[in-house]
């Protein structure tokens, strides 16, 4: 996790999960129900590989699980409120003005028809269409690291449209519709958590997200809000441009087509596991616009619309995004606010395989939010106490030495 000593580590683990306890304590009307969640978030920072009811009600010393359940179901406790204890305490050793909103979805494999939000619908997940709920997150992703921040539970039609469905799992009716009093999609689950965090005052600079959550209302809410974008659309996603000396027209992969070979630049959209993700990259600007125009508050200021277009080095495959960033923004800065869509992915990889974000047994609505919410929290501790561990790390040897010869050195001089 980090260069601090084991000492350092064990403290900052042991003193973090005593802070995000006392935080989520005020939530539990009851102390053995509260101690039952502290037992849960034991259970999910445990070693266990399957974070089950009766593997967390072992590791607390429970004789079964119904306690540990309880929490999940029978218990009154408000997820919301622990979300927004989550999102508070992430962004205390997280925050950065210009850090980057990732907004995308996960799935959770699931058998039978009882579970809320289950259908045979598709997951990156698992690569294909398959039994499963979907979940749809957002991740702060900063300089420092990232954490989740909000998450929602999709609900396809076959619930949306079946009220004794929805009852048994306990859905709230305001939960069913969007803001237009539709069905609630992903990009309006996925709207609502954005304006959720610039309601919070959650400082960011961008959002990314992939095609599911590339045009519509999620587009004007972050001109309004002075917020930039890159989002992914498709190739047959029309754009044109206006005010510029050349005229552009045409389906992203028809510009794509269109470009010359001087247009395109080999960039790193950040460092991964194997090293610099690299690709080809090409970016056209689209218009200037006076942000007056979105509200008050971006008077004076000018954004530009663009299309930024990523290529594999390795099969030429194209990837397509729709842009707004403030004016004299490069096309360097725009391909790595897309790179942070990994930190995401990594997120969800890590929290299933080592907190069990996949692990719930609860069929109701309001179980699968307590026990996402409640992941969420072990990962921001996990975050907490990286950035907390690094900072807490000696200097290189290296380093050490040089600045032992600057101090002799400054003795010297005096």
């Amino acid at each position: 996790m980090s260069g601090a000593s084991i000492e350092t580590t064990l403290e900052l683990w042991a003193s973090s999960l005593r802070e995000v306890k006392r935080r989520m304590r005020p939530l539990f009307t009851q102390a053995r129900v509260a101690r039952s969640a502290e037992h849960f978030l034991d259970g999910l920072l445990g070693e266990e590989r399957r974070k089950t009811g009766w593997m967390r009600a072992e590791a607390a010393g429970d004789p079964g699980p119904w306690r540990q359940q309880a929490i999940l179901g029978r218990g009154q406790w408000d997820a919301d409120a622990l979300r927004d204890i989550v999102r508070d305490y992430a962004l205390e050793t997280l925050a950065d003005n210009d850090a980057v909103l990732v907004v995308d979805e996960t799935g959770f494999l699931k058998q039978g028809k009882a579970s809320c939000g289950v259908s045979r619908q598709y997951t990156g997940s698992a690569g294909k269409i398959t039994n499963c709920q979907i979940g749809v997150f957002a991740c702060y992703v900063a300089k420092r690291g990232h954490a989740f921040i909000d998450r929602e539970l999709y609900l396809p039609k076959s619930w949306t449209d079946d009220k004794a469905r929805l009852a048994k799992a306990h859905v709230p009716p305001e939960m069913i519709e969007d803001a237009h009093g539709g069905f609630a999609t992903k990009p309006a689950l996925a709207l609502a958590m954005i304006k959720r965090a610039i309601a919070a005052k959650v400082p960011f600079a961008f959002v990314a997200a992939d095609t599911v959550y590339g045009v519509g209302d999620i587009e004007m809410a972050l001109r309004r809000a002075g917020k930039g974008y890159v989002l992914g659309v498709k190739s047959t996603e029309p754009f044109h441009s206006w005010g510029k000396p050349q005229l552009i027209s045409g389906t992203a992969k028809e510009i794509a087509d269109r470009l010359p070979a001087s247009a395109w630049m080999r960039l790193s959209a950040g460092a991964g596991t194997k090293g610099e993700r690299l690709h080809d990259w090409a970016y056209v600007e689209l218009a200037d616009l006076d942000g007056d125009q979105y509200g008050e508050a971006l008077k004076g200021q000018t954004w530009t619309r663009g299309l930024l277009i990523r290529r594999k080095i390795a099969d030429g495959d194209l990837a397509f995004f729709t842009t707004w960033a403030p004016q004299g923004t490069s096309i360097g800065m725009l391909a790595e606010v897309e790179g942070h869509r990994w930190a995401i992915e990594d997120s969800f990889e890590t929290a299933k395989n080592e907190l069990g974000l996949d692990h719930n047994e609860t069929r109701s609505w309001h179980g699968w939010r307590r026990h996402v919410t409640l992941v969420m929290l072990a990962f921001a501790m996990m975050a907490s106490i990286r950035v907390h561990a690094n900072a807490a790390a000696p200097p290189p040897k290296r380093m050490r030495r040089q600045t032992k010869t600057t101090r002799r050195r400054n003795r010297e001089s005096l």
